[in-house]
């Protein structure tokens, strides 16, 4: 069954389910955030929080902290595309709280990245969004 668009919470289900895509989609900007604050260890540590939380094995509660721990390191970098790297970490994270921090993704990622790879990584994510919630994370974007 499809999420309602207009719920930004969603059941814990469905949201365990979406936050392992979201993980995927910052998983593979996290690179970008790494190599400028290599000694971070923040954002890298709340995606394999919400891999926990995807297996049921986090609380709501642990994940909100990890991804304020996103935030906070995205406050502390000095450059533009790791800051957008570490607040799309945040988002995904956050997806544990509410599933409506799904919708963010690919605005980070046009802040993290240009040209072709933009455009290569925003076609992945899309290709790559479970099908049922297609019409939930980009229903505010069409």
């Amino acid at each position: 069954m499809k999420p309602d668009t207009s719920d930004p919470t969603l059941p814990e289900r469905d949201r365990q389910e979406l936050i392992r895509w979201t993980v995927a989609c910052a998983e593979r900007l996290l690179p970008v955030f790494s190599a400028a604050r290599p000694d971070d260890p923040r954002p890298g540590e709340a995606l394999d929080g919400a891999v926990q939380f995807a297996d049921g094995q986090l609380a709501v509660g642990k994940m909100r902290k990890l991804a304020f721990g996103c935030h906070a390191a995205a406050r502390e970098a000095s450059e533009d595309a790791s800051t957008a790297v570490a607040r799309a970490c945040g988002q995904a994270v956050a997806v544990a709280h509410m599933a409506g921090h799904s919708r963010e993704l690919a605005r980070y990622t046009k802040k993290a990245l240009a040209g072709t790879e933009l455009a290569r990584e925003l076609e992945w994510q899309r290709a790559h969004v479970p099908e049922r919630f297609r019409e939930y994370v980009y229903s505010n974007l069409e």
